[in-house]
């Protein structure tokens, strides 16, 4: 029952140390959070971007303007910052770029909301013209944008120049664009009329100092950072004959901790001798298939290692099962976790080369060569890991954008066309929306206007004339095509300056401002608990002994 409707004062329930905010104070609260976040990432957009470094909690540097990587950095406390952060991880794994955009787009979503916040209207108005323009905001995407040819080489490259545009490895656009293009299509497999585009499991990034980042190439194959098990092992074999294993090539352990009782030389040597037959056994089922190059995700004992020697066969341990799964679909072979059940069918024998290098004081093993391989590795070369890192960084995102184009073959325009085209288009249609909705419905135009106006800022150009003549082109739906420059800040037209961009980045980064914005405006309690408060209590000030102890 409500106390107050009787006159008595409400009873707390809660925990004298606990925090508690609600109504309208949690909503404001969770709004200026979010225009916080935003805030930060703010001038990271676009190709006149500024850099952050950023001092992580184990001591290394980040140095990028990748919205996710600064934020993945950042250490906040209010659950609604949380909250956003967590949109740019969401963001980077579903399309892996825009990651800035959706932050900021989020940010000004909610700020838009809080002038109708503080006239009293209520949430779920709101959320309910923020949904309508989303559906009609949607709908007008897909009239105005275009098909592209994912077999046109020339077309692929001036899509991807678009995303890394703005990023670290700009100076090198040719080379990644091209790097980008060709990882993406050594790993695409059409069966039945289904793509299938796995980035994380095939396609490895090897970050290797030295050298210059044009340096950088695509192996149509594997290369890890192994040497060989023994050293009177080949290092270069042309054509090899791989077996992958998933066991162990040592004696056998007990696994109950048994023991056994030996009390004169002759036992002992019979023990050592089953133990050493059991290991030949082992190896004689590898030996029989002729390989020249066996690779193991486990151990391999001194003795299996000597056999291998005796026979010719270079052996490599310790690989990671991602790994083994990359080689196994770069080279035909099949993983098999007892030697006795190797087949010939099991040998991978689309290796061209096997070769191992010494780069620096690493040693680093190249399979490569490999016929129809559909597994590559990315050789990056660069003066230090942190550039190294942040060029891996920027490469992700480009081979997520070529990814998307492959399975969405539909591009709209950048540079802020499209938001600017949406934002007059819903403004206009606002007009003809029914009652209190029509104001949250004109919010998300206003608040789509916030990209081509941060473009605008981070070129350093007049801001109010460029937005006011780039909404004049805009009106009555006329000119959708039409952005901003983002190296001079002029208004273009992006049909003529090549900048268009994959529509499933676009859709994706709309919708999760939009739904973010909404989950946030729902909140009408927030309930924390403070965490130093409980060890004072327990243990004295400052975590320290009792008082009188």
């Amino acid at each position: 029952m409500n106390n107050q409707q009787y006159g008595q004062a409400p009873v707390l329930v809660l925990n004298a140390t606990t925090k508690r905010e609600t109504g309208r104070e949690a909503q404001i609260s969770n709004i200026r959070a979010a225009k916080g976040v935003g805030d930060i990432v703010r001038t990271c957009l676009g190709p006149k971007s500024m850099l952050k470094m950023i001092l992580s909690q184990s001591g290394s540097t980040v140095l990028t303007n990748d919205g996710h990587a600064i934020l993945r950095e950042v250490n906040v406390a209010h659950p609604a910052a949380k909250a956003m952060i967590e949109l740019s991880r969401s963001q980077d794994e579903e399309v892996g770029d825009g990651t800035t955009s959706v932050i900021i787009l989020a940010s000004e979503m909610l700020s838009v909301a809080e002038p109708f916040l503080e006239r009293k209207m209520h949430p779920r108005l709101i959320i309910q013209g923020y949904t309508h323009a989303l559906k009609d905001a949607l709908e007008y995407i897909d009239t105005i944008s275009k098909d592209v040819d994912v077999n046109n080489d020339e077309e692929m490259k001036d899509i991807i120049s678009s995303c890394i545009g703005t990023k670290f490895i700009s100076r090198y656009n040719d080379l990644m664009c091209q790097i980008s293009l060709d990882a993406i299509r050594t790993i695409t497999i059409e069966e039945d009329g289904r793509k299938e585009v796995d980035l994380r499991r095939y396609i490895r990034i090897e970050r290797i100092p030295g050298e210059e980042i044009s340096d950088s190439v695509v192996i149509p194959g594997v290369v890890v950072n192994k040497d060989v098990v023994h050293a009177m092992m080949r290092r270069r074999i042309e054509n090899p004959r791989i077996i992958l294993l998933d066991c162990n090539l040592e004696g056998k352990k007990s696994e109950g901790g048994g023991t056994a009782e030996v009390s004169t030389a002759e036992e002992w040597e019979e023990l050592m001798k089953e133990e050493e037959d059991e290991l030949r056994t082992l190896c004689n089922n590898i030996i029989k298939l002729q390989p020249d190059l066996v690779i193991t995700s486990k151990g391999i004992s001194d003795e299996a290692q000597q056999i291998f020697v005796d026979n010719n066969i270079t052996a490599l341990r310790r690989f990671k099962t991602t790994m083994m799964t990359r080689i196994a679909r770069a080279v035909g072979a099949t993983t098999v976790n007892r030697p006795e059940e190797l087949k010939e069918s099991d040998v991978g024998t689309r290796c061209g080369l096997f070769k191992i290098e010494k780069i620096g004081d690493e040693y680093y093993t190249y399979i490569t060569d490999c016929a129809d391989a559909t597994a590559c590795t990315i050789l990056l070369r660069g003066a230090s890991k942190e550039v190294l890192s942040e060029v891996e960084r920027n490469l992700q995102d480009a081979l997520s954008v070529a990814k998307n184009i492959i399975f969405d073959p539909r591009l709209c325009p950048g540079g802020g066309a499209l938001e600017m085209a949406v934002a007059s288009h819903l403004m206009e249609k606002s007009k003809s929306v029914e009652g209190v909705e029509q104001w949250p419905y004109h919010a998300v135009g206003l608040a789509l206007e916030v990209i081509p106006r941060t473009l605008i800022q981070n070129c350093g150009v007049n801001m109010v004339r460029t937005i006011t003549n780039l909404r004049a082109q805009h009106s009555g739906d006329q000119n959708p095509t039409i952005g901003i420059n983002g190296d001079t800040g002029e208004i273009v037209d992006m049909v003529e300056y090549g900048v268009w961009e994959p529509i499933s980045v676009k859709t994706q980064t709309l919708k999760t401002a939009v739904e973010c914005a909404c989950m946030l405006l729902r909140i009408d309690d927030i309930v924390s608990g403070m965490k130093g408060k409980k060890k004072e209590a327990e243990g004295g000030p400052q975590g320290g002994p009792p008082m009188g102890a």
